[in-house]
């Protein structure tokens, strides 16, 4: 009988799903382990190759856990609100609902066609009300709570309430918007409108203007992750920096928890070190410079010089802006002050004549984001307001500037700027021409910032002479001695948005009474999506949910990264109705074993995911402070994308001049794109050296399917009838093939080969996309050679880690191994398992296979497992063994990775169960330890010939034997060795 994979896999797909094989008990005296996959958002390409590289090595591990005794957790579901779904309802009209569904139900036939060990009773879906009931639940604790720095821990708004009714707020310590100072009976006399205002900057989720990323085109708020160089990364929409009303979490109030977290889980240190450059903890001193002459416009916040308290005043008289600084030791080679473009001073400050130019760099620098902002370190620009603030203790002038590698969320939005100890400080003032004053002594300033936090002080003051470190403890003894500031630390994480200007996504459960945000009661949930005529914000730019009749809440909705932010959870209890999960179920499940996905998601889902877990830890509601105890983050499959060129231009006569010696003629020929075989510009870019028309063409990528072996179908490509197609000597047009003619008429070549006509592309390997045209379905690979084979080859192609190319190539291998596999059960086309005894080459094989594999699982190096079974199926090929001791524990190594095959000829051995329930083979090191050594004999150092001996024998034993042999003494030709050198078990080697 033949590997008839179709029927096989088909077959045992059904079994495991009409069975529940890897349904997890609820309740077991076996170990827990949960194995968890970043679950997908179900888009409408459905998945490609790529896709299923982290979900098959999880199912590897669960089922590797299943065979060890481990009762596993294995889930699958949607993160199924998103962005994509509404843009298509947009387009069509079509409700988001009816997409989503339909994407489910591609990726869910694709994932089963896998062989995927998921326990789908516990499927989540995002965008489901018994879902996101549990979201808004959630939203309305954090909504109801406040973060005390006193217990390091958030509390219940309730008992802030009631500090603030008996004693006020003065000896509250908390993670507070506002610092205003009240009493008891100040509190007591306050209407209700204002008690809420004050709590909303208490809150763990609250309503505040923030800076956020506006897409005008979109409609919407974008999270930092979805901008790139300025614009959506979906659409490539520009992109704005713009203050809003918005509702935020708190996640500042858990930074230095979210630091110190990392210390106890074992992720990745690049993933480790990506949070804590976001979270980006640094200590220092606030430090208040005194802007000269006041500010031009009345009622602005100002800090008096009599207290710290914020006030308003109808006549500022010491108004100040407040930096933060790590360097304090350099106070006195501050040569400029730097504010972030959106700083709330800018506009008061600028003075007339720099105006214009102001207004005209804050509209430039709020349309690039802040993660640009960071990391474009080679372009420098900035603007001069006209104002100075006063040096706190020389009273020098100092210039104010605004430049936008200040960022408004981090600090105060204000930098003292040391350019002689600061490189990004150094690189503004040589662009702008601005004072370098030397105050620590050790670089060369004529080169580039001495930044080095080691070397005396010079020409300041009271510090000179002062080691850095001893500076920085005096200065900011002085700084707070002065009341110009206070030591403190900062943090570079901002508070998370969290509104969104979208249709498609949780509702946040809040309504408005008289001004005042209340959240729905808990026996109103879930707050349901209404329905709406168009999915576009209103023609006043209110969100979608504007649109709704009677709509009475609040109408933005809740960002993607809400529901993944617990998901986990609801996983371990899926269909509980009254709780996200019960407390038996997390107090079993307890937290994540095992979760892997990309690491695009480090400072997105992994932060906030830890954020809202802590949260629910300090409530009592789950026993572990961090969710996910080993991470591992799969690498990239990549496409080989095919390309062609095109050109910019319609000249049909330019288009023979990049191949051929001479101009050429062409006549009536009118296209409206030309492309050009690459092959032949390669070939023009090596042979002429003007080709000035080269500079006129761009790039385009083509569906790899109309690709083979690098020759295009040109009648794939859209529009190809108006096109025009060129290759060296000639060029295609409406299907036809036409020479180059010169001027007088004439062909440029005779005659012209078939293959000289071909149209061809070239390769570049990048990310698989869609819009690159470069995916590979893995239901193509499934068709042809079988889910096992697609399992196996993906894990074969690099480690899990790695990033590498998607190339079939070396499929056929993979799939033949499974063949060969086969035929040891079905040698004779025939199944024949013997019941012999094997022998101990035979068990050696096994048991040497199963401690790679052991050892290769554990370490997660799956593409090191196939090739130890490739190795292992041609040991007993050629041993012709078919042996049931041997065979049976085998099939059990390899069922993780080849699940279908594995099951098949465990039943063909007769077991009535599925092979999911067996157990896991013990490796018998005695199998590995060798009876007999065969030892190269070597004369002066050159091997003669091989001997076989008894392992057990002594180096004097093996000595004596040797020296007995005709073939030594042939060897000595009469003369007696001056040496005899033994290596026990490895060499004999004898010097004459």
């Amino acid at each position: 009988m033949e590997y008839n994979f179709k029927t096989i896999e088909q077959d045992w797909q059904k079994y495991w799903a009409d069975n529940k094989t890897f349904k997890a008990e609820e309740k077991s005296n076996k170990p827990k382990y949960y194995v968890l996959d970043m679950f997908p958002y179900p888009s409408g390409a459905g998945l490609h190759v790529g896709h299923p590289l982290g979900y098959i090595a999880s199912d590897i591990y669960a089922r590797y856990k299943r065979l060890k005794g481990f009762n596993v957790l294995h889930p699958m579901g949607y993160d199924s609100f998103g962005l994509p779904a509404e843009q298509y309802a947009i387009q069509t009209g079509q409700h988001p609902a009816i997409t989503t569904q339909q994407n489910i139900a591609r990726y869910r036939e694709q994932l089963d066609k896998i062989g995927f060990s998921f326990d789908w009773d516990r499927e989540v879906r995002t965008s489901n009300p018994d879902y996101y009931k549990w979201t808004q639940w959630i939203f309305i604790q954090l909504f109801n709570s406040w973060y005390n720095t006193n217990t390091n821990k958030a509390e219940k708004i309730e008992t802030l309430v009631a500090e603030f009714a008996k004693n006020g707020n003065a000896q509250v310590k908390a993670c507070t918007s506002q610092e205003t100072i009240f009493s008891a009976t100040e509190w007591n006399a306050f209407s209700e409108k204002e008690q809420q205002d004050i709590l909303m900057n208490y809150r763990l989720t609250y309503l505040s203007e923030a800076w956020v990323n506006w897409c005008p085109a979109l409609g919407t708020v974008l999270a930092n992750d979805e901008v790139k160089d300025g614009v959506s990364e979906r659409g490539g929409h520009p992109v704005e920096r713009k203050l809003m009303k918005q509702w935020s979490m708190r996640i500042t109030a858990y930074a230095q928890r979210l630091l110190d977290g990392l210390e106890t889980i074992d992720w990745t240190e690049s993933i480790k070190e990506a949070q804590r450059n976001w979270i980006g903890r640094s200590v220092g001193t606030s430090l208040k410079f005194k802007v000269q002459g006041g500010l031009k416009h009345r009622n602005f916040l100002v800090i008096s010089s009599e207290s710290n308290t914020n006030d308003f005043s109808e006549e500022p008289e010491d108004v100040y802006i407040e930096v933060f600084t790590t360097r304090p030791d350099t106070i006195f080679g501050v040569s400029f002050v730097t504010l972030a473009p959106e700083h709330e001073l800018v506009n008061e400050l600028t003075t007339n004549e720099y105006k214009q130019a102001v207004d005209e760099y804050v509209l430039y620098a709020k349309n690039r984001s802040e993660r640009e902002r960071q990391a474009d370190v080679k372009k420098i620009t900035g603007q001069f307001t006209g104002a100075y603030v006063v040096h706190p203790f020389t009273n020098e002038p100092i210039p104010v500037w605004i430049g936008d590698y200040v960022l408004a969320g981090y600090g105060t939005g204000a930098v003292m700027a040391v350019s002689a100890h600061d490189t990004r400080d150094y690189a503004f003032a040589k662009y702008f021409n601005l004072p370098i004053k030397e105050v620590v002594a050790g670089g060369d300033l004529e080169k580039e910032a001495y930044d080095a936090k080691e070397g005396k002080l010079v020409n300041s003051d009271f510090l000179n002479g002062l080691e850095v470190k001893e500076a920085i403890k005096k200065a900011i003894a002085i700084i707070e001695e002065k009341s110009l500031g206070k030591g403190k630390t900062n943090f570079r994480l901002r508070d998370a948005v969290f509104g969104r200007q979208r249709y498609w996504g949780e509702p946040i459960p809040v309504y408005f009474e008289n001004g005042i945000a209340k959240v729905l009661s808990e026996d109103k949930l879930p707050l349901v999506l209404p329905e709406v005529d168009k999915y576009l914000p209103t023609e006043d730019g209110e969100p979608p949910l504007a649109r709704a009749k009677d709509w009475t809440f609040e109408t933005t909705t809740m960002p993607g990264w809400a529901g993944s932010s617990w998901y986990f959870y609801r996983y371990m209890n899926s269909q509980n109705k009254n709780e996200f999960a019960s407390q038996q179920s997390i107090n079993y499940w307890q937290d994540v074993d095992l979760y892997i996905g990309g690491s695009e998601h480090a400072t997105g889902h992994l932060l906030y995911s830890r954020f809202w877990n802590k949260f629910l830890f300090d409530l009592g509601l789950v026993p572990k402070e961090e969710p996910f105890k080993k991470l591992i983050n799969q690498g990239m499959i990549l496409g080989t994308s095919e390309k062609i060129y095109r050109g910019n231009y319609n000249s049909s006569q330019l288009v023979g001049k990049l191949f051929c010696e001479k101009d050429i003629y062409m006549p009536g020929f009118f296209a409206k794109n030309i492309y050009y075989s690459a092959k032949n510009i390669e070939f023009a870019k090596a042979n002429y050296t003007k080709i000035d028309e080269l500079e006129h063409l761009s790039v385009l990528n083509v569906p790899i399917q109309n690709v083979k072996n690098s020759v295009l179908d040109i009648s794939k490509i859209d529009d190809y009838q108006n096109s025009i197609f060129a290759t060296k000597y000639g060029f295609w047009y409406k299907n036809e093939f036409h020479i180059y003619k010169g001027i007088n008429g004439e062909p440029v070549i005779d005659n012209i080969s078939e293959t000289d006509k071909n149209f061809y592309t070239f390769q570049e390997v990048e990310k698989m996309s869609k819009s690159k045209w470069n995916v590979e379905s893995p239901d193509d690979i499934c068709d042809k050679f079988g889910a096992d084979t697609l399992r196996l080859y993906e894990m074969f192609l690099g480690p899990l880690e790695l990033s590498k190319p998607w190339n079939t190539n070396g499929i056929t291998g993979v799939h033949g191994f499974l063949k060969k596999l086969w035929r040891l059960f079905y040698a004779s086309g025939e199944f024949v398992v013997s019941n012999d005894e094997p022998t101990k080459a035979e068990l050696k094989t096994l048991h040497k296979t199963i401690k790679k594999i052991v050892e290769d699982i554990e370490r997660f190096s799956f593409n090191t497992s196939v090739s130890n079974f490739m190795i292992c199926v041609n040991e007993l090929t050629d041993a012709k063994c078919n042996k049931r001791a041997i065979l049976e524990p085998l099939l059990i190594t390899l069922a993780p990775y080849a699940p279908h095959i594995a099951e098949e000829l465990w039943k063909q051995l007769g077991n009535k169960e599925s092979i999911t329930f067996a157990t896991f083979p013990a490796f018998n090191e005695s199998y590995l330890v060798d009876d007999t050594i065969n030892y190269p004999v070597s004369f002066n150092g050159k091997t003669r010939f091989m001997l076989e001996l008894a392992a057990t024998m002594t180096a004097k034993e093996i000595e004596d034997h040797v020296m007995a042999l005709a073939d030594t003494q042939k060897y000595l030709e009469g003369k007696t060795p001056k040496k005899v050198i033994i290596v026990p078990k490895k060499i004999v080697n004898i010097v004459v």
